[in-house]
């Protein structure tokens, strides 16, 4: 079992040390000791709960679309030129970039502050472990 110290949990999911250990109050998490005897969590039971707290679009079956990897957040950035725009959203604890053109980010009439979706479709996803990168 992977133990997750409490503060990496929270940066991990976006939240507070706070919200963490009231989620072990709450029995939504299970808490162990670490070996230094700080609180921790189950990596595992933490990946779960992050999967169940994340939040879809209010109607995703409304689009169809083969992309399963759908990230909710706050537009936080746009870079627009003529021909190009970089949009930056928070996703919780994630930074996702999306460079299209500027057209379609004036179509979707993005702002910042303003709730967007990210959907992520690609043939190459790069996972990074202490054991060192492995290509999926």
């Amino acid at each position: 079992m992977t133990k997750i110290r409490v503060s990496e949990a929270a940066r991990f999911l976006g939240v507070s040390d706070d919200t963490i250990r009231r989620w072990t109050e709450n029995g939504n998490l299970t808490p162990f000791k670490d070996a230094s005897g700080r609180l921790a969590v189950d990596g595992l039971e933490l990946a779960q709960l992050a999967r169940n707290q994340a939040q879809l679009p209010d109607n995703p079956s409304r689009i169809g679309s083969s992309a399963r990897n759908r990230f909710v957040g706050l537009v936080t950035g746009i870079t627009m030129d003529t021909v190009m725009a970089q949009v930056e959203l928070q996703c919780g604890p994630f930074r996702v970039v999306s460079l299209m053109s500027s057209e379609a980010a004036r179509e979707l009439d993005l702002k910042l502050g303003s709730i967007a979706t990210a959907v992520v479709k690609a043939t190459t996803v790069i996972i990074e472990s202490p054991q060192g990168p492995a290509a999926i």
